[in-house]
């Protein structure tokens, strides 16, 4: 039996192939996936015999999933569609080792004969019972054998195949940025020190099986050392902000005999996804708090309410009331400063010296008493923020300055230069960089640069677009400057935001 893995972002194509996939005996279908991340995930955790890749899916596109797997999994068969036939995407497709390629809408009697021609080839490729070599035996025994339940048998076999001391283990998974996996080993080689370690890397995730019992409490503390000496940049902040490595995420499972290793890998796979969730509320939240302040004044008020909405809904429903008050605190006092100046720290706005503020937001937060009152209290002070931002940021501006900006939005998309915004608002380079400097408290570029990556996060939240497709679609000709920029400006890379549900 062949399992199937079926990638689409539209419903009625997953339903037609999982449909007309029902009737050939030989497959099953073993999942579907709605986006590149998805499909990625998928293939590395099912390994499925053949795959059905749509080209134009959320996050990364097929064909870069393909790039990234093909040569992990050289038997996987790859089946492609897409609703134009392309010649450049057949080009990339090729080196890549694609069956098929197939255009949207895929009629049944199609759809049943690339099948069959799939079935053949799979028929026809050399099986591997078992591995020749011992590294794939190991990787074939992390990756599926202590998935599931091992017989006695089994277990003592691979216990002197490996050279276990020990008749119990436990698993620990960790989360390594793309740019860190090659540290695995020597993060194995520091662990190896204290214990018989097997270990190998999926993707970004490594699995290190450990023999023996080890106190949770000592083994945290040697994998926290091996990784400050390994990374030794994580956590500390970079020149522009942004951390130069997040501190990487990992799961502990507790420790159990061989046939039962299958509930160590549970575990700590279940404590990695809660420490992920984590992770991600709280990047979503200071994502949302970030662009409330950099378009606050300047943004529709509608979108402006809407995201503060979002923000303080998520902090309200995952914590307790208190703390949820607490957590507010700053971000109506970065807000205010961004609006008024009034605690220094405002670029755009005045200084501390122009009076104290209107409103003094932890005593007011802290003394609502109930979520009722937090709401009426949030709503009207939000509006009085929105008023003080829009007086300041988008007064009274001269018109050559308003021709400008209207230019800027109009061609953001071009390689527009000071100089033209400067001669489509009939004025001189020199006397517009100084109406932007006077009553934006910016400079051209900066300015230009705000406006693309703003338009930037609402290609990514709301197209299909890939990385690449957005950053020629906002003006950007180099991708990879372009997420550099937008790391710059987000603190995240366009990666990374793709990832980050709920924005």
């Amino acid at each position: 039996m062949y399992r199937v893995l079926i990638v689409d972002d539209e419903e009625p194509v997953l339903e037609s192939y999982a449909f007309m996939l029902e009737s050939e005996r030989g497959f099953a279908l073993a999942g579907i996936a709605r986006s590149g991340y998805e499909a990625l995930d998928a293939i590395y955790k099912m390994e499925p015999d053949l795959v059905f890749m749509d080209i134009n899916i959320p996050g990364i596109d097929g064909l870069e999933v393909i790039a990234e797997v093909h040569r992990k999994f050289a038997g996987m068969v790859f089946i492609l569609s897409t609703a134009y036939e392309r010649f450049d995407l057949a080009q990339r497709a090729i080196p890549l080792g694609v069956f098929a390629y197939l255009v949207k809408p895929v009629s049944k009697k199609t759809f049943l004969s690339t099948l069959d021609k799939a079935r053949e080839h799979l028929d026809a490729r050399p099986r591997k019972d078992e591995a020749p070599d011992g590294e794939d035996l190991q990787q074939r025994f992390l990756r599926k054998t202590i998935w599931q339940e091992i017989s006695e048998e089994d277990w003592e076999r691979h216990r002197e195949r490996f050279d276990l001391p020990s008749d119990k283990g436990c698993v620990c998974l960790l989360e390594l940025g793309k740019d860190e996996v090659v540290q695995a080993d020597r993060l194995a080689e520091k662990l190896a020190y204290h214990y018989r370690c097997l270990h190998d890397t999926i993707l970004d995730r490594s699995l290190f099986l450990i023999s023996g019992v080890p106190s949770r409490e000592i083994l945290e503390r040697q994998l926290t050392a091996a990784l400050r000496e390994i990374l030794p940049s994580s956590g500390r902040v970079g020149e522009e902000g942004v951390a130069a490595h997040a501190a990487p995420l990992y799961g502990i499972g507790g420790s159990y005999r061989g046939p039962e290793l299958y509930r160590s890998c549970n575990e700590a796979l279940g404590e990695l996804g809660n420490k992920r969730s984590r992770t991600e509320v709280q990047l979503r939240e200071r994502l949302r708090l970030v662009q409330l302040r950099r378009k606050i004044g300047i943004a529709d008020s509608g979108e402006m309410k809407k995201l503060f909405a979002l923000l303080w809904g998520d902090i309200f429903a995952g914590n307790d009331f208190t703390l949820a008050k607490a957590k507010m605190i700053p971000v109506f006092m970065f807000l205010l400063d961004d609006c008024t100046g009034c605690y220094g720290g405002s670029t755009g706005g005045t200084t501390a010296a122009d009076g104290p503020p209107p409103f003094v937001p932890a005593e007011d937060i802290m003394a609502l008493k109930t979520v009722a009152e937090w709401e009426a209290w949030a709503a009207d002070t939000f509006d009085k923020l929105l008023l003080l931002a829009t007086l300041r940021r988008s007064g009274n501006f001269p018109l050559p300055l308003v021709k400008a900006m209207e230019y800027i939005h109009g061609h953001y998309t071009e390689g527009i230069q000071l100089g033209d915004a400067a001669e489509a608002a009939q004025v001189s380079s020199a006397y517009l960089s100084r109406l932007f400097s006077e009553h934006l408290k910016t400079n051209f570029i900066d300015y230009l640069t705000e406006l693309r990556i703003e338009r930037a996060e609402k290609l990514i939240r709301e197209s299909r677009m890939n990385i690449k497709e957005v950053a020629y679609a906002v003006g950007y000709q180099d991708p990879n400057y372009f997420s550099k920029i937008f790391r710059k400006i987000t603190g995240l890379l366009p990666t990374q935001y793709v990832n980050v549900r709920g924005l």
